[in-house]
């Protein structure tokens, strides 16, 4: 059975609570050295919102990783709005594809609605992409 597999039905079009956290992957081995941030930032740079031709990073979207010794890592995140049709899938989205990064163990995606989220978080590249001066 794939560790990183998870069922997203549950969470489509449902409005989605501040707090809300979506899990994925499984503590490391001992001895296996935990990802890099750098690791970390390339696999969230992977996952993009459907709306949007930009990727979550470079979006704005999250707010905090923090890695653990362990290779446990937490990501607080937020969306473009609370209203946002993808809020259920996308922290689980996030959860998955950080998990497949070599050096991580568990992941928690944390959702947050504070601070809302600007178009001054975006990177320049992104505003650029989007023709946002």
């Amino acid at each position: 059975m794939n560790p990183y597999a998870v069922d997203l039905e549950p969470f489509f079009g449902k409005p989605v609570d501040e707090g809300t956290t979506a899990y994925a992957g499984a503590p490391l081995a001992p001895g296996v050295a935990a990802a890099s941030e750098e690791a970390i930032i390339e696999a969230l740079r992977t996952v993009h919102d459907p709306e949007i031709p930009v990727n979550i990073y470079e979006l704005g979207l999250i707010y905090a990783i923090n890695r653990q010794e362990d290779g446990n890592v937490h990501i607080m995140m937020t969306l473009t709005a609370p209203a946002c049709p993808v809020a259920g899938e996308m922290p689980v989205q996030v959860a998955q594809a950080v998990a497949g990064v070599d050096g991580v163990g568990e992941v928690a995606v944390e959702l947050t609605w504070e601070p809302p989220w600007t178009t001054d978080r975006m990177s320049e590249d992104a505003k650029l992409a989007l023709d946002i001066g």
